[in-house]
């Protein structure tokens, strides 16, 4: 990575910033932090731009409320110049303007449209009232004894007689007339008359867009009072009135009258409609191009927003970090942009910058290593040049998560469902993009693929198919027992002595043969210890293989220290580490493997105990009773004891070595000092070493300058300023050196101790999978195929489809993702703490891409 200056025309500063968002390979720097947003230069064409996004945001919720398709572009239109901005605005303005014209005239057609509907409704029920008073006169309108009754409530109040009833006519939604209905007694003391009917078809709310179930009432009352009242109690719960002539002509006439005003208004919002339709779909095709270009001219100009503006060269200056292999297509996209502006002679200038500072951390990656770079960067950025354990994860992650998941079913399971994600990529990139959980599956879809393949690995290796195994060649176990003894014993064990096979009455003999081709021999699935023997397999294929990912990681460690030139911390912190780590672990791997292939079947009970020798290692306790502490070889008492001295050793090595280093090289350097302040030339094997010592190459060629394309002014400018740092650099504070080494050393070696521990979750969690697994075949599926006959068919079909969901939430997803966080765990802690420091920041481009996938034009 380098520093690079960028001296742009004013005229040409948008074309080329629009070339370089297309490229996506440089991150541009802020050279104004102090200055607020909105008194930067182009503040007012961001907020032009905002505007716009607003209206295209309302467009497209318009597009959506009527169910229209939104077309994506067929290609990626480029950022439009400058001049083309007016336009945009000015068709986004129009087509905001006209919908909202729609849509206000449409809401007022559509309000005056339920208005009369309602009064329709109105007119046509009331009417029925008024027909079965005048059917039925007794006890609603006509005298009764001298004097009028009134239902309400299942209550019957009277009147004088000869006194006129008024009435009041309205619509309310149905889910209040309840409480209106009761309201109206309370109110007026049980003094009205009220009727009721439900308009049998939904009213749509203008301003929430809803359909509605109303009700049509009538009122009847008694004077003035209880008029006002009514009235009041009808605002109260926005019920609409409707005026109703008490004439049963005049009622005749302005229902005709509605019914011709509704047929214009049907045909008028039908118009309406269509209209809006027609904009809308004009708008969908384009509304996807519009966004992106939108979005375009608004990251350009907050990008120039961040460079300085020189009056006096009459020129727009920025910085930005770029890779130093894309110089040449850097500099091409510049002058790309000064020719598409139609600018002047002088062209865009770029240099690079001397800097100390540190750069960016930039790894090309593919949609492949992508997810496996995101494991990596969730724990912590590499410093810049730092090794990367991206490609090593991407095999070794899957691999350990295999290690606790293996079971051949379940990753063909988890291969299938991760190869349709991969092969239907395209189609399902956009799908689903605000579920969070889906996104997370996605974006992971390689590494569930290689998550699954490893294993389908691991489970032949285990021999574990859904807790069932695969007799593929045949056992290499023997029965040597008679039918006579079968008969007496519940159990019997078979012995591995190998046999030779004869037969002579009932009395057979058993041999053990060839091991097994691949994997676990299927007859442990059939015995009682079954689990002692794979504990024992599986915890010792977990110390191998933790072991030697922590080896592994210190030899990552030695890349680092002789790339960056730390050469007294090969001699003062790789070498007591991993001396530590062979004396005591490498060690112990060996006598795993050296107990494996000295001890066959005929031994097995005078093999000794791997565990008992370890701790009589640290113990020097040496006994040969019990006969599992009886020693491996000869020799084996003062080779350990050797060893355990060595490992010893390394813990003042390692505590002392650097500090003690630091004290030295700071008198060296206070030494150095004295002598360049009194002598005009330096000494080039002091200056030599204490650049080796004390500075990075990269330091010492300015971080981001390579030394084949410095030219010799820049090398002299760096020497000086190196030169004039050493003059400056005040001692270090030894007291903070002791006491970070000391908390260092600590953590290693005990480290070393507690990560082995922690590599035996790799045995805990595929003890635990398997045992699941079983637990599921047998309480559950077992019930349906132990039954014979119709009847297991017909259990076998019940009981699957528990079985297999259990299967799918407990072993695949709680499972697996318990073995996910347990793999990325052991990568973060045990693996990457011996070598990764993770202290540096990411590249982030000035990316069109990057832009449009990370905030999708959606609103």
């Amino acid at each position: 990575m380098t520093l690079c200056q960028l001296f742009l025309q004013p005229d040409a500063a948008y074309s080329c910033i629009s070339e370089l968002g297309e490229l996506g390979i440089v991150q541009f720097r802020d050279l104004n932090p102090n200055v607020n947003s909105f008194q930067r230069k182009y503040v007012n064409e961001v907020r032009r731009c905002e505007e716009m996004e607003r209206k295209l945001r309302f467009l497209e919720t318009e597009i959506k409320k009527d169910e229209l398709p939104i077309y994506d572009p067929e290609d990626n239109p480029d950022a439009p110049k400058p001049r083309e901005m007016i336009d945009l605005e000015a068709t986004f303005e129009k087509l905001d303007h006209e919908l909202k014209e729609i849509n206000t005239n449409a809401d007022a057609l559509l309000r005056n449209f339920n208005e009369l509907t309602e009064l329709k409704h109105n007119l046509t029920m009331t009417q029925g009232f008024f027909d079965d008073a005048i059917s039925h006169p007794v006890g609603v309108m006509e005298d009764v004894g001298g004097e009028r009754e009134m239902e309400l409530g299942g209550q019957t109040t009277t009147t004088a007689a000869g006194m006129k009833l008024g009435f009041i006519t309205g619509v309310v939604p149905r889910e209040r007339m309840v409480a209106f209905e009761r309201m109206l007694w309370r109110v007026c003391r049980g003094n009205v008359f009220l009727r009721q009917a439900e308009i049998p078809e939904l009213i749509e709310d203008p301003v929430s867009g809803e359909k509605l179930h109303k009700t049509v009432f009538v009122v009847f009352f008694q004077g003035e009072q209880l008029k006002n009242r009514v009235q009041k109690i009808c605002e109260g719960f926005r019920a609409n009135i409707y005026p109703c002539p008490e004439n049963p002509h005049e009622r005749r006439e302005l229902a005709m009258g509605v019914m011709t005003r509704l047929e214009d208004l049907t045909v008028v919002l039908s118009q309406t409609q269509d209209h809006r339709q027609r904009v809308l779909a004009a708008t969908s095709r384009n509304l996807r191009t519009w966004q992106i270009k939108v979005k375009k001219i608004k990251a350009i100009y907050h990008t120039m927003n961040m460079f300085n503006n020189d009056v006096a060269r009459k020129c727009l200056i920025a910085e930005c970090w770029a890779p130093v292999s894309e110089l040449d297509r850097i500099q091409l996209a510049l002058r790309k942009g000064s020719e598409a502006s139609g600018g002047g002679t002088v062209s865009s200038v770029l240099n690079r910058m001397v800097t100390r500072e540190q750069p960016p951390t930039h790894h090309k990656l593919n949609k492949f290593t992508q997810g496996f770079q995101n494991l990596v960067d969730a724990y912590g950025v590499a410093t810049y040049r730092e090794i990367n354990p991206m490609p090593f994860v991407l095999i070794t992650f899957p691999f350990l998560f295999a290690v606790m998941f293996g079971d051949a079913g379940h990753g063909i399971l988890v291969t299938i469902f991760a190869l349709w994600m991969v092969l239907k990529e395209r189609s399902l990139k956009d799908k689903w993009r605000n579920q969070e959980v889906w996104t997370i599956f996605f974006g992971g879809r390689y590494i569930i693929l290689l998550m699954g393949i490893f294993s389908i690995y691991t489970g032949i290796i285990y021999n574990d198919v859904f807790s069932k195994s695969l007799n593929i060649f045949g056992s290499s176990w023997r029965v040597r027992f008679g039918d006579d003894t079968l008969a007496k014993h519940d159990s019997v064990m078979l012995e591995p002595t190998p046999y030779n096979y004869t037969r002579s009455g009932d009395y057979r003999q058993m041999f053990s043969g060839t091991p097994y081709p691949i994997g676990l021999d299927p007859v442990w699935q059939l015995a009682d210890n079954k689990i002692t023997y794979t504990n024992s397999v599986k915890m010792k294929f977990a110390i191998i293989i933790g072991i030697t990912q922590m080896g592994f990681g210190l030899f990552l460690s030695l890349w680092n220290h002789l790339h960056f030139n730390h050469r007294h911390a090969i001699y003062l912190e790789f070498l007591p580490q991993i001396i530590f780590l062979a004396c005591i672990f490498f060690y112990l791997i060996i006598l795993i493997f050296y107990k494996w292939t000295s001890f066959d079947g005929s031994k097995a009970t005078d093999a000794p105990s791997l565990l008992i020798h370890l701790i009589n290692m640290i113990l020097f306790s040496y006994k040969t009773d019990p006969p599992s502490a009886a020693v491996f070889y000869t020799g084996q008492k003062q080779f350990q004891t050797f060893l355990i001295l060595l490992a010893v050793l390394c813990v003042p090595w390692m505590l002392l070595g650097k500090p003690i280093y630091r004290i030295v090289m700071n008198k060296r350097r206070a030494n150095y000092s004295t002598v360049t302040n009194h002598a005009a030339g330096n000494d080039s094997d002091v200056e030599e070493q204490h650049q080796e010592e004390f500075h990075d190459p990269a330091e010492k060629r300015g971080v981001v300058l390579d030394a084949d394309v410095r030219d010799t002014d820049t090398e002299d400018m760096l020497d000086d300023e190196h030169s004039h740092q050493q003059h400056h650099q005040h001692e270090v504070e030894m007291s903070e050196v002791w006491v970070e080494q000391g908390i260092h050393t600590i953590e290693y070696f005990l480290g070393c101790i507690s990560h082995t521990a922690s590599y035996l979750r790799l045995w805990a969690l595929s003890l635990a999978h398997a045992q699941l697994s079983e637990v599921l075949w047998h309480m559950i599926l077992h019930l349906g195929l132990s039954m014979n006959g119709y009847g297991g068919a017909i259990a076998s079909f019940f009981v699957f489809m528990p079985w297999s969901s259990l299967t799918v939430f407990i072993l695949l997803l709680m499972e697996g993702l318990s073995a996910f966080l347990h793999a990325l765990r052991l990568h973060w802690v045990e693996f990457q703490s011996k070598f990764y420091k993770g202290e540096g920041y990411p590249f982030v481009p000035f990316s069109f891409r990057l832009l449009l996938d990370e905030a999708p034009v959606e609103a």
